[in-house]
This record gives structure tokens, sequence and C-alpha cells, in this order.
């Protein structure tokens, strides 16, 4: 009997070592997509595979069917799904995008749910709730109910606007219009009413609106260009192509209009990189696949238009997949402020208990044998405890801020705008100002650990420049004058005897121009000419312009500086590339072109020049060229002498080469490149192997430089942050080499920096390991030892497939050894859980021991990286650091990492608007992080720390004079205030003061914030704000109430006033404590202000006239007469306040509450200033040096060999065999009638006979 035995590899069990290379597998790869079946197998087991296999292929081919012009088909049952009970919805997603929460009917009741779901909102309803209960109110209604409604209603509107912010962005996607196939004809639609099956048509420019398969475009062969900045962040163009059947015959709106393919392709996933699928047309299938996709987000360029039938609408297109999950973010701050809330639910709920239990007590001792305070109702003192009980919730109700949230909101949004109004973050050239999409986050801003930035558009401008060159083993680029003499004032390159130069390049060299026009140095004109026609660049000469098409930034840049020197490519055909030397024009023929890819790192061409002669041209980088040089090579020492200064000024650098090659090897050579073309199996890698027949023994001409342009004030912005303690890591899918260089440039490398990549520290993580096993046990403790020696700076480079590789994160293959099936037994399957249990711990562990070995590092750079990568690796520094996170990137790529984050920035411009969309801040260039984190980040945490304290302080004092009340009342639950005192207090007679300093103060000023970036500390280690500052802050207020009670009780005790009265009535003690409150409290407000303006002035003196003008208008008789149940306290300010005494009274409490605060404030910027009171003791010297300070100059490094970042080149094969297949050169199209009456076949024969 033969039993079932799965095992499980990994992929490195086939290579020993990823390939750093690759972008890893696509995030949704299943296991069916990764199986690799074993070479020998049972016949039966083979048998049974073919069976399962075609059952298999059937179900995925089915799970998304779309038929073209037929929203009928879609209504089918099958396609339906329920929803809710007995209602049901169909599968396809309409292409609406909605990212608004509410709407006119939902918008109060989802409001409400919302803000009731606070604890705070919801205690106080409650509390209105007990206070509608006449036995157990002790205060009237009002004093919660208006507060509450203010709460309620100032945020209720805040996030109507914000929702209102939403609608209108949603709308303007979704009411962007383009041509769909309606009653037979194109009819311009809106986005929103697009939907699967549709037939649509782009014109030139625009943008995409779903995932669309392409059927046919006005280029040869349906070729369509498109710019992924919106995916990726890449501007560069890529191509798409149709199929054949489509071009042919779907080019006509009569012909699309009739068009009724069935394609039956995958589920919505998030794989941006692949597509399976088959069009199903007049009984025949094609294979369909990513290169016949167009995503939604990408934008069609250079192709007037193009046709497309609609595979994915809205939530399933893949940019959306790839969104990630929209995660509810909050900051520490509130997390921990709600931990505040509960302590004090459970401080009012213990002192309402100890002063219940007090009242029962009283009421068994005195209050039963007092005949005069005999109420007529005949209550235990047991039940009139419990209800006092109550009573005492709804009098101590404001232990319990229930202004807190709505302040806190309040100033949050102040402090959005002072971001989005701020002038030194707003990009000019752009017109792009800063905007914070959130207003709920500003204080995290102050306490950034960890920053996660992508690289290409977000550090760099994703722009490629022509900088050096070394030609014949001299080096050119510097300034220099015609003679060759150094130039110590630069002067820029005159390009104006060159009909044909775009008038971009900026060059410095005279010497070189003046070489270049002499014809004097061949090597330099070969050297040009090499770059004008080894390449794969199509040109399009619309309107007396030359524009090149690129498959990458960097082979455009070198196109177009041969272009400017004289040697302009203008044209090509299949075999044929036409190039203007010096205003004379040339054609020559291209017999070969030898495509690139990331294996062979070069590529060449093969000329005929029009007097016979073959020459072949290769271009690559300096590790592959070498090795193929012929040993007769003189200037192949002075050449790697300048790549090592190219490298060392952080330029990516590319070796030029070429080989005679007579007309017998020619002949012998393409008999075999002709055979390797048409190979049925392994093409690819019999193509490489007859190219590597002919690159050899080639003859050096020299090396290019190229600048991958940084954005302004990136390594500036990059050493202030270290300089703060944030780290930062760098997550890009750039190849290893080409993040390394950007890594030197923008300083987060240096020549003292020890680079670790991820073979260095597989071994170090299977060691530690490998300790933590033979340590573990019941009393072992697990290794915590740091993985590296201290005091050496070093870095970490890691691609994407080691990630997976060290993280467990790679693709199980299995081994299916058999295939026929029996039950497992309970010990098999009590094995398989513990197994899958170790292997869960495991794979903790080792992420763990990752994430510390990465945070010992200075700066960690993550390359050839998905997007998915991207969002694990901020999620394990959240996971196992616990640590604050800033994710800053551009493209659609790094929405998943932004979303992950606890902070995530999007840089708007160029690249595209998907990550600023899902971003909580965005501007328009990385050098305004400093001054969001340092500046604004900040001065909101130590604002909102500062209102914190402060609230929590001015509540305590406010609430505990009633507890210490208590004990002269008999605990009866009475108030220690007017009841309009109490209902004001919080929302006009203290509540500016503290607001203007959340919005306003600062400790420093921002240029002194930016010079002094150690100060940024406070925030990421919690020193401002935290339990210890909150029992402060209630001692703070415990002391100020038992002044504010004590001393005018004391002062009041056995006292006469001086018309013989006695002041001690029960009114003014009220009015005194409270006046005594309102000046302490506003006072001690100004003691903790740094940054006074008019405006805290007005605020703290404002406030305290506002508190006794209302006084006195509510204690006058006139509102009296008007409602003389609600107020009470007639006269009593006038009559208690014309009195010295009470004055006195007065002064004394304030004093004794202020001046121990004055005290300590000096003792301790005397003995223990921090260092913000250093910098504000001598604020005004750092002013004066100011205009001195300079920014270090950057250090140039010497003698650094390994940095060569090589040039890019196309990240896929395909323009050269387009080129040379003669797809992309346009040709006459076959006519109407043939494509209509012949069959593809004789068509075929019309083409080739043509």
């Amino acid at each position: 009997m033969n039993l079932e035995r799965e095992s499980e590899t990994t992929f490195d069990e086939d290579s020993s070592h990823p390939n750093d290379e690759e972008v890893p597998y696509s995030d949704d790869e299943t296991e069916d997509e990764l199986d690799i079946e074993p070479s020998v197998e049972p016949e039966q087991n083979r048998l049974n595979r073919e069976v399962e296999a075609k059952q298999e292929t059937l179900r995925k081919e089915c799970g998304w069917q779309v038929k073209a012009n037929d929203r009928a088909f879609y209504e089918q049952p099958q396609f339906k799904k329920k929803k809710f009970l007995c209602l049901t919805k169909s599968k396809y997603a309409g292409n609406a995008i909605r990212t608004y929460k509410y709407n006119p009917i939902t918008f109060l009741p989802l409001n409400l749910f919302e803000q009731f779901k606070r604890v705070a909102n919801f205690y106080f309803l409650v509390l209105l709730i007990l206070q509608a209960i006449p036995q157990i109110t002790t205060l009237s209604w009002y004093t919660t109910l208006i507060p509450l409604l203010i709460v309620l209603g100032i945020t209720a509107v805040k996030d109507l606007v914000d929702d209102i912010a939403r609608h209108r962005m949603d709308n303007e996607v979704n009411n962007r219009t383009c041509d769909v196939i309606k009653e037979g004809r194109f009819k311009e639609t809106k986005w929103k009413d697009i939907y699967v099956g549709d037939v649509i048509r782009l014109k030139k420019n625009a943008f995409v609106p779903a995932d669309i398969l392409l059927l046919s475009s006005s280029e040869p062969h349906s070729l369509c260009y498109v710019e992924t900045a919106e995916l990726d962040g890449e501007t560069n163009l890529k191509f798409k192509m149709s199929l054949e059947v489509t071009d042919r015959y779907l080019q006509e709106e009569s012909a699309l209009a009739a068009f009724d393919g069935l394609v039956e392709c995958e589920e919505p996933n998030n794989r941006l990189d692949k597509f399976t699928g088959t069009l199903i047309w007049k009984g025949r299938r094609y294979a369909l696949d990513a290169d016949k996709i167009l995503l939604r987000g990408c934008k069609i360029r250079n192709t007037d238009r193009c046709h497309g039938l609609v595979i994915f609408a809205g939530a399933d297109t893949k940019i959306m997949k790839n969104s990630g999950r929209t995660r509810f973010k909050r900051t520490k701050i509130d997390s921990l402020m709600n931990y505040m809330v509960y302590t004090i639910f459970v401080l009012l709920i213990l002192v309402s208990a100890g002063l219940a239990i007090g009242h029962t007590y009283w009421e068994q001792q005195i209050g039963n044998y007092s005949w005069y305070l005999y109420t007529g109702k005949d209550e235990t003192p047991s039940y009139s405890g419990f209800l006092n009980f109550w009573g005492y919730i709804i009098v101590l109700n404001t232990m319990v801020p229930i202004s807190l949230y709505v302040s806190v909101e309040v100033i949050r949004l102040g402090q959005s705008y002072f971001i989005n109004w701020d002038l030194q973050m707003y990009y000019p050239e752009k017109d792009t100002p800063a905007k914070a999409r959130t207003t709920t986050l500003n204080e995290q801003l102050g306490q950034i650990q960890y920053i996660f930035s992508d690289k290409t558009g977000t550090l760099t401008q994703n722009i490629m420049t022509f900088k050096k060159c070394c030609i014949n083993g001299k080096t050119y680029g510097e300034s220099r004058d015609k003679m060759g003499h150094e130039h110590y004032h630069p002067k820029q390159v005159d390009f104006s005897w060159n009909m044909y130069a775009d008038g971009k390049l900026v060059f410095y060299d005279q010497y070189l121009i003046e070489k270049i026009r002499s014809g004097k140095d061949p090597e330099i004109r070969q050297f040009f000419f090499l770059l004008a026609v080894c390449h794969t660049v199509m040109v399009d000469a619309s309107d007396g312009e030359l524009n090149y098409q690129a498959a990458s930034p960097d082979e455009g840049a070198l196109v177009t500086a041969a272009r400017n020197f004289g040697f302009v490519y203008l044209s090509r055909t299949q075999n044929t590339i036409t190039i203007s030397e010096m205003g004379t024009v040339k054609t020559y023929d291209v017999l070969a072109i030898l495509d690139f890819n990331s294996d062979r790192k070069r590529m060449s061409v093969i000329i005929r020049e029009p007097g016979g002669a073959i020459k072949l041209y290769c271009k690559g980088a300096d590790t592959v060229i070498y090795e193929r040089l012929s040993p007769d090579n003189p200037k192949k020492q002075a050449t790697e002498e300048a790549l090592d200064v190219f490298a060392n000024e952080t330029l990516r650098t590319l070796c030029l080469c070429y080989k005679d090659i007579s007309n017998q090897e020619y002949e012998a050579w393409n008999r075999k490149f002709m055979a390797a073309s048409v190979a049925s199996r392994n093409r690819d890698e019999a193509l490489d192997k007859v190219y590597e027949e002919i690159e050899k023994n080639l003859i050096l001409l020299g090396a290019t430089a190229i600048e991958d342009k940084l954005q302004d004030g990136v390594p500036e912005t990059i050493s202030k942050l270290a300089k703060a303690d944030i780290k930062i890591w760098v997550l890009t899918g750039d190849k290893k080499e080409t993040a390394e260089n950007i890594g030197f440039s923008c300083e987060l490398l240096t020549d003292e920096t020890t680079i670790c990549y991820g073979e260095d520290i597989s071994a170090l993580l299977q060691t530690r390991m490998e300790n933590q096993k033979s340590t573990s046990g019941p009393n072992a403790e697990t290794t915590n030892e740091p993985f590296f020696e201290p005091g050496r700076n070093r870095a970490l480079i890691i691609t994407g497939s080691w990630l997976n590789e060290i993280l467990l994160e790679k693709k199980k293959k299995k081994k299916n050894l058999l295939r026929l099936k029996f039950p497992k037994t309970m010990e098999e399957i009590q094995k398989q859980i513990e197994n899958l249990r170790k292997a869960e711990l495991n794979k903790e562990q080792q992420q763990r021991n990752f994430v510390d070995l990465a945070c010992e590092c200075s700066s960690v750079i993550c390359c050839r990286v998905t997007p998915k990568q991207k969002a694990m690796v901020v999620e394990l520094v959240k996971k196992y650091k616990k640590a604050i996170t800033l994710a800053i990137g551009d493209g659609a790529n790094d929405v998943n990492m932004i979303k992950t984050a606890h902070i995530g920035v999007g840089i708007s411009g160029q690249e595209g608007m998907q990550a600023v969309m899902s971003s909580d801040y965005s501007f328009g260039q990385f050098r305004y992080l400093q001054r969001l984190l340092l500046v604004h980040g900040r001065w909101s945490y130590i604002r909102m720390c500062k209102f914190l304290r402060y609230f929590f302080y001015k509540n305590f004092a406010f609430t505990l004079v009633h507890f210490w009340y208590s004990f002269f009342n008999g605990y009866s639950a009475q108030t220690a205030y007017e009841d309009w005192f109490i209902t004001l207090y919080n929302v006009l007679y203290s509540s500016l003061p503290v607001l203007l300093v959340g919005l306003l103060d600062q400790d420093v000023s921002d240029k002194l914030s930016i010079r002094f970036p150690t100060l940024y500390g406070l925030g990421q280690k919690d020193l401002l704000f935290n339990y210890k500052k909150f029992f402060i802050s209630l001692f703070h207020g415990v002391v100020t109430s038992l002044l504010i009670f004590f001393i005018p009780y004391g002062a009041y005790l056995q006292t006469m006033g001086q018309d013989g009265e006695a002041p001690s009535d029960y009114q003014s003690f009220a009015v005194t404590t409270a006046s005594s409150l309102i000046i302490a409290v506003n006072f001690q407000m100004g003691l903790d202000t740094s940054y006074w303006t008019f405006v805290n002035a007005f605020s703290i003196f404002g406030s305290i006239a506002l508190y006794f003008g209302i006084m006195f208008d509510l204690h006058s008789s006139g509102i009296h007469v008007l409602f003389p149940s609600a107020f009470q306290f007639t006269g009593t300010a006038s009559n208690a306040l014309r009195q010295p005494y009470i004055w006195l009274t007065i002064i004394l409490s304030v004093a004794l509450c202020l001046l121990p605060v004055v005290a300590l404030r000096f003792l301790t910027m005397t003995v223990w200033p921090t260092e913000s009171d250093k910098i504000q003791k001598n604020r005004k010297k750092y002013k004066a040096e100011e205009e001195k300070w300079k920014r270090r100059p950057s250090v140039f490094r010497r003698g650094v060999s390994g940095r060569r970042s090589a040039y890019a080149f196309s990240h896929q094969r395909g323009y050269a065999d387009l080129i040379a297949s003669g797809r992309i050169i346009h040709r006459r199209r076959a006519s109407l009638t043939a494509v209509i009456n012949n069959s593809l076949v004789e068509i075929r024969q019309i083409e080739e006979a043509s």
C-alpha cells in the first residue's frame, strides 16, 4: 500500500544563493504557480496529475469571465455573491472609486455612532441620563448638555469638512471621461459609468481608467507606449502590444462594436507584473499575458489612440489591490491619553464610593438624629449613600474632561493649517504646497524613530544627466577653455553651432567641443558615434522636433548627449539606422542587435559601414567589459582610474568598446545567430551563448559618467535627521549597484562605513539561531548580545531575494511523490500541528533577530523589493522595536508601505498621485521632510504635551474642591460652585489660553530647531507626556484645590466684614473660591507659556475679565426675574467682591498656588537646565551666527573602486526584438477588404509579398 507523503522544499535547495538581480516572486503567487514537477514519477501518479491539472485549469480559467459588449452577461446567477441575508450583488466591481465615509442620509447617525464610541462622550451621555433622574441629580441638566453639544457639534463639523474634501477628490477622478462603445458607436462616458466588458477608446496623454486588454492602436502592430509613473514612479516609457488577430480585425468602430470575444482569466490580484488568461473568439483561443494588459493609472504616451476591453474595474484593479488595507491610525499620545482617562474613571469611582460610604456613616451618626435635616423621606442610610454615589459621579464628572477631545481636535486642526500655510515647504516649480491630509497625527511627527524611503522620485529626480566621460584614457567634463586650461570661473558650453542640440545639456568643458569640431582625434568621434548607434531608442520626429522614446532614462541621456555633441540619431528602419555626424547625414546597415539582460549587463550592435567594413559596438558594465577586452589595450589602466574617480563622485559608469569584424567571421557567426533566433526551446539561453562568441577581443574606447540627479537638499536633510537620532532605511525596487550608489550620493554611506550584504548577515543570523536553540530551556535566557562590535559605523544592503531567504518568507513548493490519498491519523495531525507551531516560532525568532541586527546598523538599504516586502519591513520594525515609523514615497508601489507606517508621506509632482492620495502628509520635495519633523513635528509634540498636562491640572484643581467641601457638608454631594460656573468653566473661562498655547507655543525658533536637531530627542523618548507627568499634574491639581478651598475657608471662619455682616455665607464662599481658581489657573498657564504674543496675553487676562463680566451678569437681579429657578445667586458677586478682605483672600490663595511653581522653575533652569533652556539663553548669539553658518562641504572620497553603478539599460528585453523584426516600424497596412475577406494566413502572405 502506497501512502501519500509530501515533502516541502524552499527555493534555495536548487541554488546556493538567491539572485540579487531578480525581484522576488509576486506577492500573490500560489503554490500551484510555484510547483515544480519531479523529473521521474510513477505512471499512475502522472495520469492522476494530468486529470487533476485539467480540472484545476478549467476551474481557474472560469474564475473570471469577461464578455465584450454584453452587460447582460454579468447578471447571470453564477456571477452573483451574497451580500446580506437574501440580498446579492455582482462580483464584478463598478469603476467608481469611493474613499468617503458618509452620504447625506448616513452622516448624522454614523457620525454620532462614531463619536459615542469614544469612552468620554459615551460617559457624558450616560451622565446626562443620570441627571434626568430627580432622586440622584445634584446638578442641572444643562451643565452637561451644553458642553456635550458643543463637543459633538465641533467634531461633526470637522468630520463633515474632511468628508466633503474626500467627496470632491473622488468626484474629480470618477468624473474623468473616455470613449465607450454604446449602441454601436463610441460615446463619451464618465469613468464611474464604465463596467467590466466595455470596449473603450483612449487618446494620447490620457490616463487608463481600468485594467484593460489592449485590442488595437494607431501604432504599427498595435504597439502602445505607456508611462507607469503612477504605479512605480518611473517616467521612462514602456510598451504593450496587442494580439495579432485583434490588431488586424479590430481597428474600425463598427468592428469594435461587433466584437463579442470572451476572456477567461485569473481572479483580481495585486500582481502588477503578471497576468494569465485566454481570449476565446471566433472558435479559437489566444493566450494572454501581462504585455497585453494596460493597468489603471498608466498614461498613454506617443500613441494617438488605442482600444481596449475592460477586464478589471474599480476596486478589482491591480493598482487598488496593491494599496493594502486602509488602517486606522492613532498617535501614541492618543493611546496614552485614553489609558489616562480610564485611570481617571477608576479614581472617580473610588472617590465617589469613598464619599458615599462617608455619607452613609454620617447619616447613621448625625443625619438621622438631626430633626432640622429631615426631608420627609424615610430612606435608610445605605440607600441614601447609594444615591449619593451617583450624585458624586455627577458632581465630580469634570475629572473626566469632556472638552479634552474636542480641544485636541481643534489644536490638531490649527497645526495642520500651519503646515499647509508654510511657505518654506512650498515647491514653486510644480506649484505644490505642503498638505496635511489628516488632522489627527501631527504630534506623532515629533516622535519619529525610523524613516522608510523609496528611492526613485523620492530621493532622486529620476532625471539622468551626462556629466563626464573618459575617451582614449583622457577625462573630459571639468571646466576648461578651448586650449585645455582649467577655468576657475565656469562657462557653459555654447551648442548653438549644432542645429539639433536640445539646449538642455549643461556642460563646461570647452576643450572637448573643440576637439570634436576639429576632427583631429578620431577616437572621440568614434566614441560619440557609438552612443548614437548602440541603443534601442525610438525617435519621433513630429513638429520638426526630435523626441526620443527610451526604455530607460540612462539610455535616453546617452543618446541625447551624443545628439548635443554633434552625432544625432535621426531615424531607423528594421535594418538601418540614420545618423547625422557633425552635419553629414549617413545611413548604416544594422546587421544585428545583441540585446541587454540582467545577466549580460551589456548590449551590442553590429554595423556595416557604407564602405563595406563591419564593426561591432558594445557598451556595458565595466565588470563584464573588462573580461572581454583584447590583451592589447594600452588605455585600459587609465580608463580604470577614471572609472574610480567617477565612482568616487557617485556617478553611474559605463564602458564603451568596439571590434572590427571580417566578412568571413560575420557570415559564420550569423549562421549560428539565425539558428539560435528560431530555436523552439531555450531561445534566450541559445542567443546569449551566440552573443558571447562574438563579444570577444574588444578594443576599449572609454567610459561615460551619468549623474542620477538627487533632489535638492537630500544629503543635508538626511544628515540633519541622522543627528536627530532618526534612522533612515531606503526600500527600492532598483538593483543593488544603483541603490548603493545613491546611498553614497545622499551620504547614507561613507568611506568609513562597513557595508554588510545579505550573504554576510545570513551567516550571522544562522549562528545566532543555533546558539539560541542550544541554550533554550526552562532556565535559559535568550541571547541578546549585539551582533557587531560597538564603535564602528555599519550599513546593511540587502536584496529582496535575500530578505525572503532570511525572514523565511519564501514560497514553498511541494514535491508530490505519490497522489494516492489516505486519511491521516490523529497522531499525524498532532505532529503536523506541532511542526507548524515550531516553524512559526522559528520564523518569529528569526525575524526578531534580523530586526535587532538591522537596527544596529546606522542605515539600511533594501533593493529589488516588492511593494509587499516594503510593507513587511515596516511592519517588522513596528512589531519588534515598538518604534514610531514614517514611510515616504511617490508611486503606487509605495502605497502599501505608506499605509503600514504610523505616518505616511507622499511626494507629489510628476510621478503621479497614488502615493499622495493614500498619505497623511504630502509635499513636493524630500528636503521638506526635515522641516516637517524638526519644526512642525517637534512643536506639535511640545504643544500637545504642554496642553494635556495643563488640561489635566486645571480640571483636577477645579473638581477636587468639591471633594474637600464634602467633609464639611455631610458628604451630601452639594457643589462648591454655582451651577453656571461649572457649565462655563471648561467652555469659556479656561479654554482659550490653553488652546492658544497648544497652537502657538514654541520653546525655540524654527531656525534653531533645524540647527540643533538633538532637540528632537524629547519626543522619541516620551519625556514630556507619560504617566509620571500625569501623576505630577494630578498632584499639582490636588495641591491647588487644597489651597483654593482651605485658604478661603480659614479666612471665612469666624470673620466679620466691614459692614458688620459675616461674609461667610455659602454663595460668597463659592464666588471667592471660583475667582481664586480662575486667576490661579490662568496665571499658571502664563507661567507655562514659552512664546509670548499679544494674543496669548490677551487670552489670559481676557479670560479673567470674561469670567468677572459674565459672573456679574448672571448674578444680576434682571436675569433672576426672567429665570428665577435657573439663576439663584442674585447679587452675590457685587456683595462679596466689594469687601477688601475677600480680595486679600483671593490674592493670598493665588500667590500660594503660584510662588512654589515659580521657585521650582527657577531652581530647575539654574541647576538642571535642559538643552532647550541653554539654547534659549544663548539665542541672540546663535542668531548672530546664523549668517555665517554654512553646511560642511561634501568629503571627496578617493580610491574606492568597488562602488561603480553600472548603466541600468532597459529592465526588460523587447525593444531589440521589435526593431529587428520590424514590428515597431511604421508600414503600410493591409486594406480593409483584405482584412474582412481573407483568413489570417492570406493576410500574412499579402504582408510578406508587400
